[in-house]
Order: C-alpha cells, then sequence, then structure tokens
C-alpha cells in the first residue's frame, strides 16, 4: 500500500497534466474554424460532389468562390424532373409547360457548362412531358463524352399506375445503339427498345431493363447479341410489354435476374429458353411459365426463385393454369440442381404435379432456404431426400393459426435429413402440429448439428415452446437450441 503523500501527488501531476494554457485554447479554437473540406484537393471535391443530385452539387457554388466552378468539373450527372417539376402537379397546364421549359434549359445549360473531361455517369429521370428531341439530344450528348453508366427513366406523360406505365412511349434512336464506352446501362418504364440488326456495345458488362417496351420477343435477342462481354441482366417485365415468346443466349453471362407479373386480362403466356453456360447466380421473381435451359448450369453458385402464381377470374384459364403449375416447379429446379444455395417460394399454389426429383440430386447444394406454406410441404421434402451435403437449412413460414399445413406426409426413417447439417432456423414458429412433428425429426436425426434456433412470434408463447423443445431428443450432444422472439 503507497503512502498518502504519494497518492496526492499523483492526482497533482493529473491535475497538472490536464491544465492547458491560454495559448493553447487559443490555438485549438483556430484550428476549429479552418474549414479543412475547402482545402481538399479539386479532385476530391468533384468526386465527393458526384454522389449529389447534380441541383444539389450546383447549389454548393454559392459557398466561395474557389466553389464556385467545382460543380462544372464533376464527372457525373444526375437530371430529375421531379425535383423541379413535380411541385406543378396541381398546377394548370400552362405553369406545368413554363416548369418542364425551364427544366429543359436548365438540362442544356447544365451540359453545356460541364467541363469533365469524361462524363462518367449520367443519370436522367424525365416523368414530364419533355420533348424527345431534347432528350435524344442529352443523351447522345452523354454518348458523345464517352459515359460510362448511363440511366435513362422516362415517362413522357408523367406518371405510373399501379407500377406500371402506360402512356407515351420513347423511342431509343438509333445512333444510341453506337455508344462504345458504357459500362452499366439502366433503362426504365416509358421506353421503347428497338435495336438495329447490327450493332455493338464493346464495353458492356451490366444490364438492366426494368418494365420497358420491346416491339417483339426478336428484339431482346437482337439487343443482347449486341453485347458480347455482358455479365449481368436484369430484366423486369410483365404482361403488358410485348414479351410472349424470346431468347437469352449470352455466354458470358454471369449473373440473371428475372421478373414477370402479370395483369389482368393479359395471361402469363410467354416462352423463355435460356442458354447461359456461364451463369453463377439465377433469380426469378413473378409468375412461372415456360421457362427453359438449353444448357446445363455447371458453374451455378446461387440461385432464389420466388413464385407468385397468377390470380385470374377465368375459372377455365386458371383450372388449365394449376394443372401444369407443379411441373413448371420441378423442371425449373431440376435445372438449378448444381447450386450451392438455394432460396425458394414454390407459391400458394398446390404443386399437384411436382414430380420425384430422382435421379436428379442436388449434391452441391449447402443452404437451402424455404419459405413453407400448406401446399407444397412435399416439396420441401423432396427437396431434403437429394440434398445429402446440405449444412444450412432455413424455414420461412407463410401461413397463418387459421390457414395451417395440411396433409403432410409423416418422415419414415433416416432419409430426409442431410448427415452434415449444422444449422437450423425455423422463422413463426407456433407449435403446431406439423411444426412440432417437424422440428423433433431435425432434432433427432441431425447428428453433428451445431445451433438449431425457433423463432416466434410473442413473448408468451417462448417460454412454453422452450419447454416442449427442451424435451425433444437431440442426436447431436454440442447442438445449442435457442427459441427467440422476432418481432
Amino acid at each position: 500500500m503507497e503512502p498518502e503523500g504519494s497518492t496526492k501527488s499523483k492526482r497533482k501531476r493529473k491535475r497538472v497534466e490536464l491544465e492547458v494554457s491560454p495559448e493553447e485554447q487559443e490555438h485549438e479554437h483556430s484550428d476549429a474554424a479552418v474549414d479543412r473540406i475547402s482545402n481538399l484537393p479539386d479532385s476530391i471535391l468533384c468526386h465527393i460532389l458526384s454522389f449529389l443530385p447534380t441541383k444539389e452539387a450546383v447549389a454548393t457554388s454559392i459557398l466561395s468562390s474557389s466553389w464556385k466552378p467545382l460543380w462544372t468539373l464533376v464527372p457525373a450527372l444526375d437530371l430529375d424532373t421531379q425535383l423541379s417539376v413535380s411541385q406543378s402537379q396541381c398546377l394548370d397546364s400552362n405553369n406545368r409547360t413554363q416548369s418542364v421549359s425551364f427544366f429543359t434549359h436548365i438540362v442544356s445549360r447544365v451540359l453545356a457548362l460541364n467541363k469533365a473531361p469524361v462524363l462518367r455517369d449520367f443519370c436522367l429521370t424525365c416523368h414530364s412531358r419533355c420533348d424527345p428531341l431534347h432528350l435524344e439530344t442529352w443523351i447522345l450528348t452523354a454518348i458523345a463524352r464517352d459515359v460510362q453508366q448511363l440511366q435513362l427513366d422516362i415517362c413522357l406523360d408523367g406518371f405510373i399506375k399501379d407500377e406500371f406505365y402506360s402512356g407515351e412511349l420513347f423511342v431509343l434512336p438509333q445512333s444510341f445503339f453506337s455508344c462504345k464506352t458504357v459500362v452499366i446501362l439502366e433503362l426504365w418504364n416509358g421506353i421503347k427498345v428497338d435495336p438495329p440488326s447490327s450493332f455493338e456495345f464493346p464495353s458492356l458488362k451490366d444490364l438492366r431493363l426494368v418494365h420497358v417496351f420491346f416491339r417483339n420477343g426478336d428484339c431482346v435477342q437482337r439487343l443482347l447479341s449486341g453485347c458480347p462481354v455482358l455479365q449481368d441482366l436484369k430484366l423486369c417485365s410483365d404482361s403488358r410489354s410485348g414479351l410472349i415468346r424470346f431468347d437469352i443466349r449470352v455466354p458470358t453471362l454471369k449473373y440473371l435476374c428475372l421478373q414477370f407479373l402479370t395483369f389482368e386480362p393479359s395471361l402469363p403466356d410467354y416462352k423463355l429458353a435460356i442458354c447461359a453456360p456461364a451463369l453463377k447466380c439465377f433469380h426469378f421473381d413473378g409468375d412461372l411459365r415456360h421457362v427453359v435451359f438449353l444448357e446445363k448450369l455447371a458453374n451455378l453458385v446461387e440461385a432464389g426463385v420466388w413464385i407468385h402464381p397468377f390470380i385470374c377470374t377465368r375459372e377455365a384459364w386458371t383450372k388449365g393454369y394449376q394443372i401444369g403449375y407443379g411441373d413448371r416447379v420441378f423442371r425449373l429446379l431440376k435445372a438449378l440442381n448444381k447450386a450451392k444455395s438455394l432460396t425458394l417460394y414454390p407459391g400458394k399454389k398446390q404443386c399437384v404435379d411436382f414430380g420425384s426429383i430422382y435421379p436428379s440430386r442436388f449434391k452441391n447444394l449447402v443452404r437451402l432456404n424455404f419459405t413453407l406454406q400448406k401446399s407444397n410441404w412435399h416439396v420441401l421434402q423432396a427437396l431434403l431426400r437429394v440434398s445429402p451435403n446440405l449444412e444450412v437449412l432455413v424455414i420461412d413460414k407463410l401461413y397463418s393459426r387459421t390457414n395451417q399445413l395440411c396433409s403432410m406426409e409423416p418422415f419414415d426413417g433416416p432419409g430426409y435429413v442431410s448427415s452434415q447439417l449444422t444449422t437450423f432456423r425455423f422463422n413463426q414458429y407456433k407449435g403446431s402440429k406439423y411444426e412440432v412433428e417437424f422440428v423433433k425429426y431435425i432434432l433427432k436425426e441431425a447428428r453433428v448439428l451445431k445451433t438449431a434456433t425457433i423463432s416466434v412470434c410473442d413473448t408468451a408463447l417462448k417460454e412454453s415452446v422452450i419447454e416442449e423443445l427442451s424435451k425433444f431428443p437431440r442426436s447431436s450432444t454440442t447442438c445449442l437450441l435457442t427459441v427467440e422472439v422476432q418481432h
């Protein structure tokens, strides 16, 4: 134990160390007043401004004389009529016309004043009645400036109803397809795509087509054939876009995301053939019709399928749709059997004709995320039986207490659970008869299980679930069983 004097001296030294002279305080205040951002190099400031909408980047010119010219050097332009015209929707037609004219003048001036060596990014959102000739001029100016990332969202009639545009279309000019520098291209909404018979986007790697329009299905493959290095394709379409029969043939494609939505009176009778042998990731969302892979997906790593069957008021058509529904799900899953990770929501319709996946096996599958609902329990059972190397199983539930699992075939013997299963999770667990049987079976058969997490909806249910599950036998002596409340 140190003497009292020693302790006092230490406290005194601490007080001395904390004392700051008036000169030092003045120096600190001086440092605080320094505008450190303005002292950054212009190249860094321009990089920072490139993340702002152009309207906000221009506004920084009032900060000081040194900031005034900076926005003209930014290699990215983000121009949006909604920032200047949307407030005029409640005005009369004359005022709306004036607002559009003002926006047209601003865009033309911004493009003329931009002095960046290369216009790296050009984003144009036009949800107003702009003159198509002005739009064409702006787009071709960006192309002439060696644009690398080009995003166009055009709705000439200015509004989208039910997430779908049905007004006048803006037709891309033929000279648009001469761009040699674009790497990322995004086209949204009221744009009509009709590429020439011969063209090339030699640098394009990422193409996103979201609810745009095509003259016919041939336009899709004609567009893709002009993209020799394309790696990433996202195509969001619906029954009103003109796509009925079309192909996706891209030997370099690695990532493919498809979304198909259907609205009455149209019916989802599209036919799609895919030839993408280099594909690593495949996502599908929407109404599933005739989707065929022409080559095996030997390089597939990840697949996600979310099926939302079309609900139609025509009884005869609906009956025919349901008859072949299970077979379509079955054939799509067979094509994805090389995946290491699979996320599946097979929809609310019962997969009546879902066949036996044998002899096809998911030997590479190590992770399965399955959204369970009352009609497709047998799809999960089939997948578990053919996934011998599954390590992670996550169940998401999509039914209520009044809409429970029905006619679940009982598990018979040890054929359903992978000997490699280490992680199991069941979300939205409510303790129904079939849920209890399923969890009990997993705990009993999974011999190397490390974690089992059961997620419940409310705290009141948590204690009873813990008590019930703790009584179940577990093959794995190291399994950590957790029950949590998911809000």
